[in-house]
Protein backbone atom coordinates (compact mmCIF):
# COMPACT_ATOMS: atom_id res chain seq x y z
CA UNK A 1 0.00 0.00 0.00
CA UNK A 2 1.29 3.68 -0.51
CA UNK A 3 2.27 5.53 2.36
CA UNK A 4 1.05 9.11 2.76
CA UNK A 5 -0.56 11.18 4.97
CA UNK A 6 -3.43 11.55 2.98
CA UNK A 7 -3.23 8.82 1.09
CA UNK A 8 -3.89 8.66 -2.51
CA UNK A 9 -7.11 10.39 -2.52
CA UNK A 10 -7.54 14.08 -3.98
CA UNK A 11 -9.75 16.26 -1.38
CA UNK A 12 -11.64 19.30 -2.35
CA UNK A 13 -10.81 22.37 -0.69
CA UNK A 14 -13.39 24.70 -2.62
CA UNK A 15 -15.91 24.97 0.38
CA UNK A 16 -13.04 25.99 2.49
CA UNK A 17 -9.73 24.82 3.94
CA UNK A 18 -11.43 23.74 7.15
CA UNK A 19 -13.50 21.46 4.82
CA UNK A 20 -10.63 19.28 4.04
CA UNK A 21 -10.17 16.18 6.69
CA UNK A 22 -6.93 15.89 5.80
CA UNK A 23 -5.94 19.24 6.85
CA UNK A 24 -8.22 19.63 10.46
CA UNK A 25 -6.38 16.32 11.41
CA UNK A 26 -2.68 18.27 10.28
CA UNK A 27 -4.25 21.33 12.17
CA UNK A 28 -4.76 18.93 15.07
CA UNK A 29 -0.75 17.86 15.20
CA UNK A 30 0.72 21.16 16.00
CA UNK A 31 -0.70 21.81 19.83
CA UNK A 32 1.35 18.18 20.35
CA UNK A 33 3.97 19.23 18.87
CA UNK A 34 4.43 22.48 20.41
CA UNK A 35 3.88 20.97 23.69
CA UNK A 36 6.69 18.05 22.54
CA UNK A 37 9.06 21.37 21.81
CA UNK A 38 8.39 23.17 24.86
CA UNK A 39 8.70 20.68 27.45
CA UNK A 40 11.15 18.09 26.21
CA UNK A 41 14.00 21.12 26.38
CA UNK A 42 12.93 21.87 29.92
CA UNK A 43 12.54 17.82 31.14
CA UNK A 44 16.26 17.35 29.70
CA UNK A 45 17.50 20.36 31.72
CA UNK A 46 15.85 19.21 34.75
CA UNK A 47 17.24 15.95 34.50
CA UNK A 48 20.46 16.57 33.80
CA UNK A 49 21.04 19.37 36.08
CA UNK A 50 20.92 16.39 38.32
CA UNK A 51 23.94 14.56 38.82
CA UNK A 52 23.43 10.38 40.28
CA UNK A 53 24.42 11.58 43.41
CA UNK A 54 22.20 14.59 44.24
CA UNK A 55 18.41 13.98 44.11
CA UNK A 56 16.03 16.33 44.89
CA UNK A 57 14.57 15.54 48.71
CA UNK A 58 10.68 14.75 48.77
CA UNK A 59 10.41 17.86 50.79
CA UNK A 60 9.80 19.99 47.48
CA UNK A 61 6.91 17.85 47.49
CA UNK A 62 3.62 19.76 46.81
CA UNK A 63 0.10 19.07 45.34
CA UNK A 64 -1.53 21.95 43.45
CA UNK A 65 -5.00 22.66 42.82
CA UNK A 66 -6.93 19.77 41.27
CA UNK A 67 -4.20 17.04 41.73
CA UNK A 68 -6.20 14.28 41.51
CA UNK A 69 -8.30 15.49 39.32
CA UNK A 70 -5.84 16.49 36.60
CA UNK A 71 -4.69 13.05 36.99
CA UNK A 72 -7.93 11.50 36.65
CA UNK A 73 -8.53 13.53 33.38
CA UNK A 74 -5.34 12.54 31.89
CA UNK A 75 -6.03 8.96 32.46
CA UNK A 76 -9.52 9.41 30.60
CA UNK A 77 -7.46 11.32 28.01
CA UNK A 78 -5.16 8.28 27.48
CA UNK A 79 -7.23 5.79 26.77
CA UNK A 80 -9.50 8.07 24.12
CA UNK A 81 -6.37 8.37 22.37
CA UNK A 82 -5.94 4.82 22.47
CA UNK A 83 -9.89 4.32 20.99
CA UNK A 84 -9.09 7.02 18.36
CA UNK A 85 -6.40 5.03 17.10
CA UNK A 86 -7.55 1.88 17.02
CA UNK A 87 -10.69 3.30 15.42
CA UNK A 88 -7.75 4.90 12.60
CA UNK A 89 -6.38 1.52 12.13
CA UNK A 90 -9.68 -0.10 11.73
CA UNK A 91 -10.78 2.40 8.64
CA UNK A 92 -7.43 1.60 6.73
CA UNK A 93 -10.04 0.29 3.83
CA UNK A 94 -9.12 2.14 1.12
CA UNK A 95 -5.91 0.84 -1.54
CA UNK A 96 -3.38 3.70 0.57
CA UNK A 97 -2.54 4.10 4.11
CA UNK A 98 -3.95 7.60 5.20
CA UNK A 99 -1.67 8.46 8.18
CA UNK A 100 -3.66 11.20 9.49
CA UNK A 101 -6.58 8.56 10.67
CA UNK A 102 -4.44 7.65 13.07
CA UNK A 103 -0.85 9.86 13.06
CA UNK A 104 -2.66 12.80 15.13
CA UNK A 105 -4.06 10.31 17.50
CA UNK A 106 -0.31 8.75 18.21
CA UNK A 107 1.04 11.92 18.75
CA UNK A 108 -1.42 13.24 20.85
CA UNK A 109 -0.87 10.22 23.11
CA UNK A 110 2.67 11.22 23.13
CA UNK A 111 1.92 14.37 23.86
CA UNK A 112 -0.70 13.56 26.89
CA UNK A 113 2.02 11.34 29.04
CA UNK A 114 4.49 14.28 28.33
CA UNK A 115 2.27 16.59 29.69
CA UNK A 116 1.68 14.47 32.97
CA UNK A 117 5.31 13.60 33.24
CA UNK A 118 5.82 17.72 33.16
CA UNK A 119 3.41 18.43 35.59
CA UNK A 120 4.84 15.97 38.23
CA UNK A 121 8.30 17.12 37.50
CA UNK A 122 6.52 20.86 38.15
CA UNK A 123 5.21 19.93 41.20
CA UNK A 124 7.91 17.94 42.65
CA UNK A 125 10.42 21.44 42.14
CA UNK A 126 7.56 23.79 43.06
CA UNK A 127 7.80 26.48 40.13
CA UNK A 128 4.10 26.78 39.14
CA UNK A 129 5.35 29.45 36.41
CA UNK A 130 6.10 26.70 34.02
CA UNK A 131 2.36 25.37 34.16
CA UNK A 132 2.24 27.95 31.38
CA UNK A 133 3.25 26.21 28.57
CA UNK A 134 0.35 23.43 29.66
CA UNK A 135 -1.90 26.31 30.12
CA UNK A 136 -1.36 26.97 25.96
CA UNK A 137 -1.28 23.53 25.26
CA UNK A 138 -4.76 23.11 26.75
CA UNK A 139 -6.13 25.78 24.87
CA UNK A 140 -4.63 24.80 21.30
CA UNK A 141 -5.88 21.47 21.87
CA UNK A 142 -9.60 22.56 22.85
CA UNK A 143 -9.74 25.03 20.33
CA UNK A 144 -8.60 22.49 17.52
CA UNK A 145 -10.54 19.67 18.53
CA UNK A 146 -13.78 22.38 18.50
CA UNK A 147 -13.24 22.92 15.01
CA UNK A 148 -13.20 19.64 13.82
CA UNK A 149 -16.38 18.80 15.95
CA UNK A 150 -18.08 21.57 14.09
CA UNK A 151 -17.44 20.52 11.05
CA UNK A 152 -17.85 16.61 11.48
CA UNK A 153 -21.65 18.12 12.75
CA UNK A 154 -21.98 20.21 9.11
CA UNK A 155 -20.99 17.49 7.18
CA UNK A 156 -24.00 15.23 8.77
CA UNK A 157 -21.53 13.08 11.09
CA UNK A 158 -23.54 12.49 13.85
CA UNK A 159 -23.20 10.10 17.33
CA UNK A 160 -23.90 6.89 15.13
CA UNK A 161 -20.18 7.46 13.92
CA UNK A 162 -17.13 6.67 16.67
CA UNK A 163 -14.95 9.20 15.29
CA UNK A 164 -17.74 12.09 16.52
CA UNK A 165 -17.96 10.50 19.56
CA UNK A 166 -14.36 10.65 20.41
CA UNK A 167 -13.87 14.19 18.97
CA UNK A 168 -16.95 15.57 21.50
CA UNK A 169 -14.87 13.25 24.16
CA UNK A 170 -12.07 15.11 23.81
CA UNK A 171 -13.37 18.52 23.51
CA UNK A 172 -14.68 17.78 26.79
CA UNK A 173 -11.44 16.67 28.45
CA UNK A 174 -9.61 19.41 27.21
CA UNK A 175 -11.93 21.72 28.30
CA UNK A 176 -11.97 20.11 31.32
CA UNK A 177 -7.97 20.07 31.69
CA UNK A 178 -8.50 24.11 30.63
CA UNK A 179 -10.90 24.76 33.59
CA UNK A 180 -8.46 22.74 35.86
CA UNK A 181 -4.99 24.88 34.85
CA UNK A 182 -6.99 27.71 35.03
CA UNK A 183 -8.17 27.18 38.45
CA UNK A 184 -4.21 26.54 39.63
CA UNK A 185 -3.76 30.32 38.12
CA UNK A 186 -7.03 31.62 40.10
CA UNK A 187 -5.33 29.73 43.55
CA UNK A 188 -1.77 30.10 43.29
CA UNK A 189 -1.76 33.60 41.17
CA UNK A 190 1.62 32.41 39.98
CA UNK A 191 0.69 34.56 36.35
CA UNK A 192 -1.28 38.00 35.77
CA UNK A 193 -1.24 38.70 39.45
CA UNK A 194 1.16 41.29 41.60
CA UNK A 195 1.22 39.33 44.65
CA UNK A 196 1.75 35.18 43.83
CA UNK A 197 0.49 32.68 46.37
CA UNK A 198 4.01 31.51 47.95
CA UNK A 199 2.65 27.66 49.72
CA UNK A 200 5.11 25.78 51.74
CA UNK A 201 5.36 21.49 51.39
CA UNK A 202 3.37 19.76 54.26
CA UNK A 203 5.13 20.07 57.90
CA UNK A 204 5.41 15.95 57.59
CA UNK A 205 7.77 16.07 54.34
CA UNK A 206 10.77 18.69 56.75
CA UNK A 207 10.59 15.93 58.91
CA UNK A 208 13.79 13.59 57.81
CA UNK A 209 11.91 10.74 59.98
CA UNK A 210 8.44 10.81 57.98
CA UNK A 211 9.28 8.19 55.62
CA UNK A 212 5.45 7.20 54.74
CA UNK A 213 4.53 8.85 52.02
CA UNK A 214 1.30 7.93 51.03
CA UNK A 215 -0.52 10.79 51.73
CA UNK A 216 1.67 12.90 49.52
CA UNK A 217 2.77 11.23 46.21
CA UNK A 218 0.82 11.31 42.71
CA UNK A 219 -2.16 9.81 42.53
CA UNK A 220 -0.32 7.04 39.99
CA UNK A 221 1.69 5.98 42.75
CA UNK A 222 -0.71 5.82 45.20
CA UNK A 223 -2.51 3.65 43.19
CA UNK A 224 0.80 1.02 42.56
CA UNK A 225 2.52 1.76 45.98
CA UNK A 226 5.44 3.01 43.55
CA UNK A 227 7.07 4.95 46.17
CA UNK A 228 7.43 1.98 48.32
CA UNK A 229 10.04 0.18 46.22
CA UNK A 230 12.90 1.60 47.67
CA UNK A 231 11.74 0.31 51.20
CA UNK A 232 10.74 -3.55 49.16
CA UNK A 233 14.58 -3.85 47.95
CA UNK A 234 16.17 -2.78 51.13
CA UNK A 235 14.34 -5.29 52.90
CA UNK A 236 15.46 -7.76 50.67
CA UNK A 237 18.87 -6.97 51.03
CA UNK A 238 19.09 -6.89 54.63
CA UNK A 239 16.01 -6.99 57.96
CA UNK A 240 14.35 -3.66 58.19
CA UNK A 241 13.68 -2.37 61.96
CA UNK A 242 11.61 0.69 63.27
CA UNK A 243 13.95 3.33 62.04
CA UNK A 244 13.83 2.50 58.43
CA UNK A 245 10.65 2.20 58.65
CA UNK A 246 10.66 5.96 60.52
CA UNK A 247 7.77 7.80 61.64
CA UNK A 248 4.11 8.51 60.52
CA UNK A 249 3.06 11.56 59.54
CA UNK A 250 1.02 13.90 62.04
CA UNK A 251 -2.36 13.00 60.50
CA UNK A 252 -2.04 9.25 61.56
CA UNK A 253 -1.12 9.41 64.80
CA UNK A 254 -3.40 8.68 67.77
CA UNK A 255 -2.85 11.81 69.47
CA UNK A 256 -4.28 13.63 65.87
CA UNK A 257 -7.24 11.25 65.44
CA UNK A 258 -7.85 11.38 69.43
CA UNK A 259 -8.60 15.04 69.23
CA UNK A 260 -10.58 14.70 66.48
CA UNK A 261 -12.63 12.43 67.60
CA UNK A 262 -13.21 14.09 71.23
CA UNK A 263 -14.31 17.38 69.09
CA UNK A 264 -16.50 15.67 67.64
CA UNK A 265 -17.79 14.29 70.79
CA UNK A 266 -17.51 16.96 72.52
CA UNK A 267 -19.51 19.41 70.02
CA UNK A 268 -22.72 17.11 70.80
CA UNK A 269 -22.71 18.24 74.92
CA UNK A 270 -22.50 22.30 73.46
CA UNK A 271 -25.10 21.45 70.69
CA UNK A 272 -28.29 24.08 71.23
CA UNK A 273 -30.24 21.87 69.02
CA UNK A 274 -30.47 19.12 71.89
CA UNK A 275 -28.66 20.43 75.10
CA UNK A 276 -29.95 17.94 77.17
CA UNK A 277 -29.46 14.59 75.04
CA UNK A 278 -26.62 12.20 75.32
CA UNK A 279 -23.75 12.19 73.10
CA UNK A 280 -23.58 9.86 70.32
CA UNK A 281 -20.43 8.17 69.95
CA UNK A 282 -21.38 7.09 66.61
CA UNK A 283 -22.06 9.92 65.16
CA UNK A 284 -19.08 11.65 66.46
CA UNK A 285 -17.04 8.68 65.14
CA UNK A 286 -19.34 9.34 61.25
CA UNK A 287 -18.19 12.86 61.81
CA UNK A 288 -14.31 12.75 62.52
CA UNK A 289 -14.23 9.73 60.29
CA UNK A 290 -17.39 9.56 57.96
CA UNK A 291 -15.45 10.82 54.90
CA UNK A 292 -12.59 8.25 54.10
CA UNK A 293 -15.45 5.50 55.11
CA UNK A 294 -17.69 6.86 52.48
CA UNK A 295 -14.99 7.25 50.28
CA UNK A 296 -13.93 3.32 50.81
CA UNK A 297 -17.38 2.56 50.33
CA UNK A 298 -17.36 4.15 46.76
CA UNK A 299 -14.27 2.43 45.57
CA UNK A 300 -15.89 -0.95 46.82
CA UNK A 301 -19.22 0.00 44.91
CA UNK A 302 -17.14 0.81 41.54
CA UNK A 303 -15.01 -2.47 42.16
CA UNK A 304 -18.51 -4.21 41.96
CA UNK A 305 -19.80 -2.51 39.29
CA UNK A 306 -16.67 -3.05 37.59
CA UNK A 307 -17.62 -6.91 37.29
CA UNK A 308 -20.14 -6.57 35.55
CA UNK A 309 -17.82 -5.82 32.33
CA UNK A 310 -16.70 -9.20 32.20
CA UNK A 311 -20.07 -10.79 31.81
CA UNK A 312 -20.52 -8.55 28.94
CA UNK A 313 -16.99 -8.42 27.20
CA UNK A 314 -17.14 -12.70 26.97
CA UNK A 315 -21.10 -12.26 25.66
CA UNK A 316 -20.17 -9.77 22.90
CA UNK A 317 -16.68 -12.07 22.47
CA UNK A 318 -18.98 -15.22 22.07
CA UNK A 319 -21.82 -13.95 19.91
CA UNK A 320 -19.80 -12.74 17.24
CA UNK A 321 -18.64 -16.99 17.42
CA UNK A 322 -22.35 -17.90 17.84
CA UNK A 323 -23.16 -16.36 14.51
CA UNK A 324 -21.89 -14.52 11.25
CA UNK A 325 -21.61 -10.92 10.65
CA UNK A 326 -23.44 -9.40 8.31
CA UNK A 327 -21.46 -8.80 5.03
CA UNK A 328 -23.39 -6.10 4.35
CA UNK A 329 -22.96 -3.06 6.48
CA UNK A 330 -24.35 0.37 6.69
CA UNK A 331 -21.25 2.64 5.00
CA UNK A 332 -21.02 6.84 5.52
CA UNK A 333 -18.57 6.98 2.68
CA UNK A 334 -17.28 11.19 3.14
CA UNK A 335 -14.56 12.13 0.92
CA UNK A 336 -13.28 8.48 0.14
CA UNK A 337 -13.00 7.54 3.75
CA UNK A 338 -14.92 4.82 5.95
CA UNK A 339 -16.13 6.66 8.97
CA UNK A 340 -16.20 3.10 11.43
CA UNK A 341 -19.70 3.39 13.46
CA UNK A 342 -19.38 3.01 17.68
CA UNK A 343 -21.52 -0.25 17.49
CA UNK A 344 -19.25 -1.81 14.81
CA UNK A 345 -16.31 -0.89 16.99
CA UNK A 346 -17.42 -2.50 20.09
CA UNK A 347 -18.26 -5.39 18.32
CA UNK A 348 -14.38 -6.25 17.78
CA UNK A 349 -12.86 -9.16 19.10
CA UNK A 350 -9.62 -7.22 20.20
CA UNK A 351 -11.74 -4.36 21.20
CA UNK A 352 -13.74 -6.37 23.35
CA UNK A 353 -10.64 -8.07 25.03
CA UNK A 354 -9.02 -5.18 25.68
CA UNK A 355 -12.14 -3.34 27.45
CA UNK A 356 -12.06 -7.01 29.82
CA UNK A 357 -7.78 -6.68 30.36
CA UNK A 358 -8.68 -2.77 31.36
CA UNK A 359 -11.71 -3.30 33.03
CA UNK A 360 -10.36 -5.94 35.32
CA UNK A 361 -6.84 -3.78 36.37
CA UNK A 362 -9.27 -1.43 37.30
CA UNK A 363 -11.34 -3.13 39.23
CA UNK A 364 -8.54 -4.50 41.26
CA UNK A 365 -7.31 -1.33 41.33
CA UNK A 366 -9.83 0.08 43.19
CA UNK A 367 -10.81 -2.93 45.26
CA UNK A 368 -7.19 -2.08 46.12
CA UNK A 369 -8.00 1.33 47.21
CA UNK A 370 -10.94 0.29 48.52
CA UNK A 371 -9.45 -2.19 51.32
CA UNK A 372 -6.44 0.43 52.00
CA UNK A 373 -8.83 3.41 53.25
CA UNK A 374 -10.69 0.87 55.16
CA UNK A 375 -7.95 -0.12 57.16
CA UNK A 376 -6.04 2.68 57.66
CA UNK A 377 -9.28 4.28 58.90
CA UNK A 378 -9.84 1.22 61.08
CA UNK A 379 -6.83 1.46 62.80
CA UNK A 380 -7.00 5.26 63.30
CA UNK A 381 -10.30 4.95 64.73
CA UNK A 382 -8.87 2.25 67.11
CA UNK A 383 -5.94 4.52 68.55
CA UNK A 384 -8.40 7.71 69.03
CA UNK A 385 -11.07 5.05 70.94
CA UNK A 386 -7.89 3.89 73.03
CA UNK A 387 -6.56 6.95 73.61
CA UNK A 388 -10.09 8.43 74.58
CA UNK A 389 -11.08 5.57 77.03
CA UNK A 390 -7.82 5.28 78.62
CA UNK A 391 -7.76 9.69 79.49
CA UNK A 392 -11.20 8.76 81.19
CA UNK A 393 -10.17 5.69 82.89
CA UNK A 394 -7.26 7.61 84.42
CA UNK A 395 -9.48 9.72 86.02
CA UNK A 396 -11.47 7.08 87.50
CA UNK A 397 -10.89 4.19 90.59
CA UNK A 398 -10.69 1.44 89.11
CA UNK A 399 -11.49 -0.55 91.80
CA UNK A 400 -14.75 1.36 92.87
CA UNK A 401 -15.89 0.96 88.90
CA UNK A 402 -15.65 -2.67 88.90
CA UNK A 403 -16.79 -3.03 92.39
CA UNK A 404 -13.27 -5.26 93.09
CA UNK A 405 -14.18 -8.12 90.54
CA UNK A 406 -12.01 -6.95 87.90
CA UNK A 407 -8.05 -6.06 87.71
CA UNK A 408 -6.18 -3.35 86.10
CA UNK A 409 -5.19 -5.99 83.68
CA UNK A 410 -8.71 -7.47 82.84
CA UNK A 411 -10.03 -3.78 82.13
CA UNK A 412 -6.80 -2.91 80.14
CA UNK A 413 -7.50 -6.49 77.61
CA UNK A 414 -11.71 -5.71 77.60
CA UNK A 415 -10.75 -2.21 76.37
CA UNK A 416 -8.36 -3.42 74.05
CA UNK A 417 -10.71 -6.73 72.53
CA UNK A 418 -13.41 -4.52 72.65
CA UNK A 419 -11.50 -1.42 70.39
CA UNK A 420 -10.36 -4.36 68.16
CA UNK A 421 -13.66 -5.02 67.40
CA UNK A 422 -14.61 -1.75 66.45
CA UNK A 423 -11.56 -1.55 64.28
CA UNK A 424 -12.94 -5.11 62.14
CA UNK A 425 -16.37 -3.35 61.71
CA UNK A 426 -14.78 -0.63 59.65
CA UNK A 427 -12.06 -3.28 57.79
CA UNK A 428 -15.24 -4.93 56.83
CA UNK A 429 -18.36 -2.42 56.53
CA UNK A 430 -17.77 -1.43 52.71
CA UNK A 431 -18.49 -5.87 51.96
CA UNK A 432 -22.08 -4.65 53.48
CA UNK A 433 -22.87 -1.67 51.68
CA UNK A 434 -21.61 -3.85 48.31
CA UNK A 435 -23.54 -6.73 49.05
CA UNK A 436 -26.60 -6.02 46.71
CA UNK A 437 -24.17 -5.31 43.77
CA UNK A 438 -21.72 -8.17 44.08
CA UNK A 439 -25.44 -10.65 44.08
CA UNK A 440 -26.73 -8.80 41.08
CA UNK A 441 -23.50 -9.26 39.79
CA UNK A 442 -23.18 -12.97 39.96
CA UNK A 443 -27.03 -13.17 38.75
CA UNK A 444 -26.06 -11.07 35.51
CA UNK A 445 -23.16 -13.47 34.71
CA UNK A 446 -25.53 -16.60 35.47
CA UNK A 447 -28.08 -15.08 33.49
CA UNK A 448 -25.92 -14.65 30.28
CA UNK A 449 -24.70 -18.58 30.64
CA UNK A 450 -27.71 -19.91 30.54
CA UNK A 451 -28.85 -17.76 27.57
CA UNK A 452 -25.60 -18.90 25.98
CA UNK A 453 -25.91 -22.64 26.93
CA UNK A 454 -28.61 -23.43 24.38
CA UNK A 455 -26.22 -21.34 21.34
CA UNK A 456 -22.81 -22.41 21.63
CA UNK A 457 -21.87 -25.55 21.66
CA UNK A 458 -18.59 -27.29 22.58
CA UNK A 459 -17.69 -27.58 18.95
CA UNK A 460 -17.88 -24.05 18.67
CA UNK A 461 -15.53 -23.16 21.21
CA UNK A 462 -12.97 -26.27 20.07
CA UNK A 463 -12.63 -23.74 17.21
CA UNK A 464 -12.63 -20.20 19.94
CA UNK A 465 -8.74 -19.54 18.79
CA UNK A 466 -8.69 -20.39 14.81
CA UNK A 467 -12.30 -18.34 14.72
CA UNK A 468 -10.53 -15.63 17.04
CA UNK A 469 -7.38 -15.07 14.70
CA UNK A 470 -9.62 -14.17 11.82
CA UNK A 471 -11.51 -11.33 12.38
CA UNK A 472 -13.70 -11.73 9.04
CA UNK A 473 -15.49 -14.65 9.68
CA UNK A 474 -17.42 -16.48 12.93
CA UNK A 475 -17.97 -19.56 14.03
CA UNK A 476 -21.47 -21.38 12.87
CA UNK A 477 -23.65 -22.90 15.05
CA UNK A 478 -23.75 -27.01 14.99
CA UNK A 479 -26.83 -28.39 16.04
CA UNK A 480 -27.22 -32.04 16.99
CA UNK A 481 -23.48 -31.95 19.20
CA UNK A 482 -23.30 -32.23 23.01
CA UNK A 483 -22.05 -30.13 25.72
CA UNK A 484 -22.57 -26.48 25.98
CA UNK A 485 -20.56 -23.44 27.35
CA UNK A 486 -21.89 -24.04 30.78
CA UNK A 487 -19.76 -27.08 31.14
CA UNK A 488 -16.29 -24.42 31.55
CA UNK A 489 -17.92 -22.81 34.37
Amino acid sequence: MPLSFCGNTTYNVNNGVLSNICFLDALNLVPHVFLLFITFPILFIGWGSQSSKVQIHHNTWLHFPGHNLRWVLTFVLLFVHVCEISEGILNLVTSSVHLHLFMPATVGFIAATTSIIYYHNIETSNFPKLLLALFLYWVLAFVAKTIKLVKYWEKDIRLEQLRFCITGAMVVLYGLLMMVEINVIRVRKYVFFNNPQKVNPAEDLQDLGVRFLQPFVNLLSKATYWWMNPLIVSAHRRPIDLKIIGKLPIAMRALTNYFNLKNAYEEQRVSVDQPHKNPSIWRAIYKAFGRPILLSSTFRYMADLLGFAGPLCISGIIQCISKRRKIEQEQTLITSLYYLPSQEFLEDYYVLSVLLFLALILQRTFLQASYYVAIETGVNLRGALLAMIYNKILRLSTSNMSMGEMTLGQINNLVAIETNQLMWFLFLCPNLWAMPVQVQDQNFFYMLVTVKQKILTLHDVAHFKSTFLSPGSCAIRREGEGGTIAHLY
